[in-house]
């Protein structure tokens, strides 16, 4: 059982346990009051129950479904209503009609291919980034004009080339804040949608 933040999180073998790349989204979450917002990649489900708090309402969506239950259960465990958990592959789950305020995700960045569930929250593809850029190109489609996105990411998989393409796809982005682990920088990108597919 992991205490954070007021709230109660069970943890699973096969789903990826909150750990500094979570915490400095969670420190830094850019929900606001009333919001309609997605939690991409939501593993145990904690970004998605702290977005609750002010959100009007919260979607949460991994590929791993032992994380879209422990997530369930952990909102259950928490009495908090206004989310929801999908089994999705990044937006296949999402509804096109469906806009959202502010969308999150915890990006895999590890270059390899997923063996087991807890893989596909680590393992981003062959260059590590492949599932980052599938976001990207997808997101705007997903947010209300004027909408933002905070993506986690490790310098292992090239900051630069990630706001390059956020620029491309349309967003105004910034490094909002990072963190130095070891031999990586995890780095917390904001975007807001400017123009583009929203």
């Amino acid at each position: 059982m992991l205490h954070y933040g007021g709230l109660k999180l069970r943890l699973h073998p096969q789903v990826y346990e909150p750990a500094e790349d979570t915490f400095l989204l969670a420190e830094n979450l850019d929900v606001r009051e009333g919001d309609f917002a997605l939690d991409m990649g939501t593993g145990t489900g904690i970004i998605a129950l702290l977005m609750a708090r002010k959100a009007k309402f919260v979607i949460g969506a991994d590929i791993n479904p032992i994380a879209v239950e422990l997530a369930r259960e952990n909102a259950g465990l928490n009495g908090i209503e206004n989310v929801e958990f999908r089994l999705s592959d990044l937006f296949d789950g999402i509804n096109e009609d469906e806009k959202f305020d502010l969308i999150t995700f915890n990006a895999p960045y590890l270059p390899g291919k997923p063996e087991e569930p807890i893989d596909m929250a680590l393992m981003g593809g062959e260059r590590g980034r492949e599932v980052l850029d599938r976001f990207i190109r997808e997101v705007g489609h997903y947010l209300r004009p004027g909408g933002r996105i905070q993506i986690v990411q490790s310098s292992i998989t090239g900051v630069e080339e990630t706001l390059e393409k956020l620029e491309n796809a349309g967003f105004k982005a910034e490094i909002e804040a990072k963190k130095h682990i070891f031999f990586e920088d995890i780095v917390l990108i904001w975007a807001r949608l400017i123009h583009g597919a929203g």
